[in-house]
């Protein structure tokens, strides 16, 4: 199977949430480069480095068909030719489940190589109350 090529680091992002919502393991780890360097950290947990050590906590997260359902909302977005942070909000729930979790801040930094924009790093943390952050409309810094 080729790796995908993403064309913007949203695209990428995108392929990133879809399959989290599909509990596609391999089509999540295709959007990850595949420098050694990556970084994941999943919401109260430790910091993970390198493909094999992410690609073991997504599989267990999605193990025993665990869908997520996340809305994604209130980026910002800071972006040049090779680099794009994005920050957002994520509001994850289980598909089995009705009641949501709690809102996470989300920070998702892409790269762009020769075979296009790759994620380098995800950051997750719980939020205890938005209300606590003043204004949260979303903005992109250039």
């Amino acid at each position: 199977m080729s790796k995908p090529t993403f064309t913007t680091a949203l695209e990428a992002e995108a392929a990133f949430y879809q399959a989290l919502a599909q509990g596609d393991l391999d089509a999540l780890m295709a959007v990850w480069s595949e420098e050694e360097d990556v970084v994941c950290i999943h919401p109260g947990g430790p910091r993970i480095v390198g493909l094999a050590a992410i690609r073991e906590t997504w599989r267990q997260i999605l193990a025993g068909g665990n869908r997520l359902q996340i809305e994604v909302s209130q980026p910002v977005i800071t972006a040049s030719a090779a680099m794009a942070m994005h920050c957002v909000f994520e509001q994850v729930a289980l598909e089995s489940r009705e009641q949501r979790s709690a809102t996470l801040a989300v920070t998702n930094v892409f790269t762009r190589g020769a075979d296009g924009w790759h994620m380098v790093l995800h950051h997750a943390s719980p939020v205890p109350d938005l209300s606590d952050f003043g204004d949260l409309s979303p903005r992109v810094v250039h």
